[in-house]
This record gives C-alpha cells, sequence and structure tokens, in this order.
C-alpha cells in the first residue's frame, strides 16, 4: 500500500512542478494563448486534487503504527495545493508591466505630473486657482 502512496507522491512532484512552471508563464500571456494555459492549469489542478485524494484513501489503509507519517506527509502536499491555487489565482489577475503601461496609457512621464499635482493638492497648492476664482468672482 505505501508503493501506491509513493507513486501518487511522485505523480504529484510532477504535476506540480509542471503547474508551478506554468502559473509563472501566465502574467506574461495575453488573449486565446493566456485562456489556454489558464484552463490547461485549471485542468492539472484538478488531477492534482484527485490524486491527494487517492493518497487520503491510502493513508486510512495503512497500518497505525506507519500511518502518522503518511498523514503529515499528506499534509504538507494539501498545504502546497492551497499555495499552488492561491498562486494561480493571482496570476490570472496579474499583468505584465508592459500590460499594465498599455492599459493606463502610462509612458513614464504621467507618473511625475501625477505625483506633482498630488503634492500640490496635498500642500494646498492646488486650491489656490479656486481661492483665487471666488475672490474674483466677489469682486465683480
Amino acid at each position: 500500500m505505501s508503493s501506491d502512496f509513493e507513486a501518487y507522491e511522485q505523480d504529484f512532484g510532477t504535476l506540480t512542478a509542471d503547474i508551478t512552471n506554468k502559473i509563472g508563464r501566465i502574467p506574461k500571456l495575453a488573449g486565446e494563448e493566456k485562456t489556454q494555459l489558464v484552463l490547461n492549469v485549471d485542468k492539472q489542478l484538478e488531477e492534482v486534487r484527485e490524486l491527494l485524494e487517492q493518497m487520503d484513501l491510502e493513508v486510512r489503509e495503512i497500518p497505525v503504527q506507519s500511518r502518522g507519517m503518511y498523514s503529515s506527509r499528506l499534509k504538507s502536499y494539501k498545504q502546497e495545493m492551497e499555495k499552488l491555487e492561491k498562486e494561480f489565482k493571482r496570476s490570472r489577475i496579474a499583468y505584465s508591466d508592459e500590460v499594465r503601461n498599455e492599459l493606463l496609457g502610462d509612458d513614464g512621464s504621467s507618473s511625475e505630473s501625477q505625483c506633482g499635482w498630488l503634492l500640490g493638492v496635498r500642500t494646498g497648492q492646488g486650491h489656490e486657482g479656486q481661492r483665487e476664482a471666488e475672490r474674483e468672482g466677489k469682486t465683480m
């Protein structure tokens, strides 16, 4: 029975390594290519979930004196799976700097002007024009 568990462990290692590699590529892609990779990773994550279920069943069949060791390994694999799912979720919504800049029309100089504007507003300089207009309106 423990040989089945160890075979599942090998499959788990292979699958999770492939998933990790793909998760790292997702933010760099766009369009149909990104969609296909996301679907592929989603399918592989489902395979890992099924594999973990099989491992859980195997642990239940292992004699009590050896079960603790296998249970702790399984717990570790489940935690790794949770981390992979979180990374996958983040990778699906992450955009590379290039895509972000393209979407926002950010050419680098606009952030400097935005910072200057925000500083002016924060220090009260941004409202000078408004106050001046109000004074002129009162004197007219």
